[in-house]
């Protein structure tokens, strides 16, 4: 029974490579919808055929007969459940007056019934009124036998609706309540549905199992005016029964690649967010995310929980994806100043996505603001609105087509079953922008940096020897001040360079590299095209904002108290700005990551925690981890590790949106570097120290620029290099990618990922906290001799970017290069059997390797 369970329940477990937070899908979407809200089986029986014709859509196992999953998202037929209810012997009421629940509970007789006991007694507890169950018919011949191993007990239930609860949402609400209470008291058990107006019929099928496995389905008395349609197709993934589409609100063909930040900032609401509807009941409904979930499952949880608290759905979809509107000159300011009050509270759930959603009175889609995934749709003479993935999925009529289109990037498409229309884009989201004066609540309370004052404060500087110290101390080499920070300081661009290193990975190096080289970026592949961050600017937001969240469940003026930063790499009179804001609203705390030098690195962390916790309560909102003031005795905490363990304690104790991070570090001077920082959680980065080895580099002569317009340019390169990482994984805006951890570690242990770098992917162990504070010393003692004695103060020249004999490891070195030559122009056979072992050899920068026979 244990295995059945694993495949229908979401306490999926990381086994080998596998790791349940690569739930990703690329799917086929459809949707038949009667505009004027008339319900026949006419519906049903379209969304099924639609969903039979994107079998090239739906994954299979290698036998054919089992599907990755396949399912029907319907309004509740209060025709057919009549039926049903004079079958059982209870009474319904009138339409909308009872709710149905789709439950998968385990095939175990006995902790089936528990379940069902449990589930019982929650009903009646919250107050509401518990018909009857009813299992649900289906035939089991018609799956293949993996489904069938499998397959959870399906069974129906009804609730009776209060006289005191209206019919709709309010009642729904009440729904939500028991299910997520029930959720919470039971384990192995998962309700697709429980709702008084949509329901859910899904599974592990092929596209064409649907309809003959739940015999509900064939029945002419089930009546619907929306069928919403998904073909799974699991990228990744292990298939199963819960995984299968649709959700509760929405069915989803794309990946949510913020996933990661944006499910931690939802779970760190938890503590601020107040409800003006389920206030009393909050401790019920929460935690808001289930993060064992596919992303898909996620984002339905984070939009159900909106809805559920008041939020109309296409808003809570409209401020979840957002379309492009910062830099969009044909969006009106009305609807720019919607999307940017709501910014300041939500970060975009941002990746290729066609989302298909619905609460069972409307029915809507929308594409990601790349439109990465199609979506096409017909407007039928006849009253009625066909979507789907792609054109000819359902026959129709030429003469009967009223319109045709596609779905746009960022745009929404909605029907309104109930008022019986078609609701443009542009209209709807008029609407929403007029609601609230969302201008001059930011007028008055949105604070840019630009606009701050600059203190009559003296910018502090390092020059000289003190300079040249901190560039030891940190790790800076002089390849790198050459090949890196003067190009970009000069050309306000990365300098171009060869694909690929031939280098060691981090954990293999013997030259102590800093923790950024550990963490290796993620990147799209197949499914997930990346975005051409140049020319497509239009997409594209640097924009962060700083500050605590307002609570997003409540529209109010103070909600958009945030310092709103264009460009998160800092000038150092940028971050005296902000140390030195006079702001009602703001108040800053630094707190420095440095430490004595005989103190174990873990009690260094956990006193910044202290000292984090000591400025939350003194009401900081904006916390700056600086490793200024280093000396003989100080030694600073890798920057990455301080900002990772800080933001990963934030979010524990669920703070991180009550409290934004700045790093003030000497540390970072690579792009990449800056990556990590900004995906680790760090609002903005001053790298004070690569600011001011620019101005020795003018000193110097090497460059010709005035030192600010060089530092501009310096900053632009960095930003631009950021955006450019972000675009390979289909993430357009610096907010979304904040916090989003796209990095596999590789060489870290496994003790030091889940306590200070949660979440990340890492499959393989390596280095604990001793090692990396022993690569920071051996640096600080580069530059401090622990001895007294005097020291060489000139850089490196480090070679990892070109070979230097002595330094960096190479695959490719003179010496491998002239043996390849060699074989290649005189034919030894000898020279060529050289190549592979000394290839090997200079990788793995430790140990020789056995070579392993290959013939080149």
């Amino acid at each position: 029974m244990g295995k059945a369970m694993d495949q229908f329940t979401e306490n999926a477990t990381p086994l080998g490579l596998y790791d349940p937070q690569f739930e990703h899908d690329a799917c086929g979407i459809g949707a038949v919808v009667d505009i004027k809200g008339r319900k026949s089986h006419q519906t049903v029986s379209d969304a099924l055929s639609i969903v039979e014709r994107l079998e090239h859509r739906a994954g299979k196992d290698a036998e054919g007969k089992t599907g990755d999953g396949v399912g029907i998202m319907l309004q509740i037929s209060h025709k057919f459940f009549s039926k049903v209810a004079d079958e059982l012997n209870i009474s319904l009421g009138n339409e909308r007056e009872y709710g149905v629940g789709m439950f998968f509970f385990p095939q175990n007789e006995h902790l089936r019934a528990q379940a069902m006991k449990l589930f019982e007694l929650v009903t009646r507890k919250e107050g509401l009124e518990f018909l009857a169950w009813r299992r649900v018919p289906v035939d089991p011949d018609a799956v293949g036998q993996k489904a069938r191993d499998c397959m959870p007990s399906i069974w129906q239930c009804f609730i009776k609706k209060p006289a005191r609860v209206s019919k709709g949402i309010d009642f729904d609400r009440r729904l939500y309540i028991i299910r997520r209470v029930f959720e919470q008291a039971s384990n192995g058990t998962y309700v697709p549905s429980l709702s008084s107006r949509t329901i859910v019929y899904k599974g592990m099928f092929l596209v064409h199992d649907l309809r003959l496995f739940y015999l509900d389905l064939q029945d002419e008395d089930y009546e619907s005016a929306i069928g919403m349609v998904h073909s799974r197709f699991s990228t990744n993934t292990n298939p199963s029964w819960m995984r299968a589409h649709p959700n509760r609100f929405i069915l989803h063909n794309g990946e949510i690649n913020t996933i990661k930040g944006n499910t931690d900032a939802m779970l760190a609401r938890e503590e601020s967010i107040e409800s003006p509807i389920l206030q009393d009941d909050m401790n019920k409904i929460l935690p808001i995310i289930n993060t064992s979930g596919s992303d898909s499952a996620m984002l339905d949880n984070a939009l159900e929980f909106m809805v559920m608290n008041g939020m109309d759905l296409p808003l809570a979809v409209m401020i979840t994806i957002p379309e492009p509107w910062e830099n969009n000159k044909n969006i009106s300011q009305k609807k720019r100043d919607f999307y940017q009050y709501y910014a300041t509270m939500l970060e975009p759930w941002d990746g290729p996505a066609a989302i298909l959603f619905s609460d069972g009175d409307v029915v809507g889609a929308v594409l990601d603001r790349n439109g990465l995934r199609p979506s096409r749709y017909y407007i039928t003479k006849d009253g009625r609105m066909i979507l789907s993935s792609e054109v000819g999925v359902l026959p129709c009529a030429p003469d009967n087509i009223l319109m045709k289109d596609r779905l746009r990037p960022g745009k929404m498409l909605l029907v309104d079953t109930v008022k019986g229309e078609v609701v443009d884009d542009e209209k709807l989201k008029e609407y929403y922008a007029s609601r609230e004066p969302y201008g001059e609540w930011i007028d008055r309370n949105l604070v840019r940096l630009k606009d701050l004052k600059i203190p009559n404060i003296k910018v502090p500087s390092y020059t000289g020897e003190e300079l040249t110290r901190l560039q030891k101390v940190f790790g800076y080499k002089y390849e790198e001040i050459k090949e890196l920070i003067l190009p970009m300081a000069r050309a306000g661009a990365e300098p171009s360079g060869a694909m690929g290193t031939d280098t060691p990975l981090a954990v293999l190096s013997d030259q102590h590299p800093p923790l950024f080289n550990y963490f290796k970026q993620r990147f799209a592949q197949v499914t997930n095209p990346p975005i051409d961050a140049i020319r497509e600017k239009v997409v594209t937001s640097t924009s962060v904002y700083v500050g605590a969240h307002g609570n997003l469940l409540e529209d109010k003026p103070e909600n958009c108290k945030v310092l709103k930063v264009q460009n998160p790499i800092l000038t150092s009179t940028d971050l005296l700005k902000i140390k030195h804001m006079n702001v009602p609203g703001f108040k800053t705390a630094t707190v420095s990551i440095n430490y004595y030098k005989n103190t174990s690195l873990e009690k260094a962390i956990d006193r910044v925690f202290l000292e984090v916790d000591r400025a939350y309560k003194d009401g900081a909102n904006i916390i700056i981890l600086s490793d200024r003031d280093i000396d003989e005795y100080h030694v600073s905490i890798p920057s990455l590790l301080a900002v990772s363990a800080v933001s990963q304690y934030l979010i524990r104790t669920k703070k991180s949106t009550a409290m934004a991070l700045i790093l003030e570090s000497a540390e970072p001077h690579e792009v990449h570097h800056f990556a990590t920082l900004l995906g680790y959680g760090a609002c903005a980065v001053n790298p004070y120290l690569a600011h001011d080895t620019i101005a020795q580099l003018i000193d110097e002569g090497l460059l010709d620029k005035d030192y600010y317009a060089a530092v501009d340019d310096y900053n632009k390169a960095v930003l631009n290099g950021i955006v450019k990482i972000a675009s390979k994984m289909g993430i357009s805006t610096i907010q979304s990618y904040q916090s989003s951890q796209i990095f596999e570690a590789v060489g870290i242990s496994k003790d030091v990922i889940d306590k200070y770098f949660t979440g990340t992917v890492s499959r393989v162990g390596g280095i604990g906290l001793e090692d990396i504070q022993a690569d920071v010393e051996a640096a600080h003692n580069a530059a401090f001799d622990p001895l007294g004695l005097d020291i060489n103060m000139e850089l490196a020249d480090g070679g990892a970017h070109k070979f230097r004999s002595g330094k960096e490891e190479h695959l490719f070195t003179p010496q491998t290069i002239h043996l390849f030559q060699k074989a290649c122009f005189t034919g030894d056979y000898k020279a060529s059997r050289l190549h592979p072992h000394r290839g090997q050899h200079g990788c793995r920068g430790h140990a020789p390797a056995q070579s392993a026979g290959l013939q080149l």
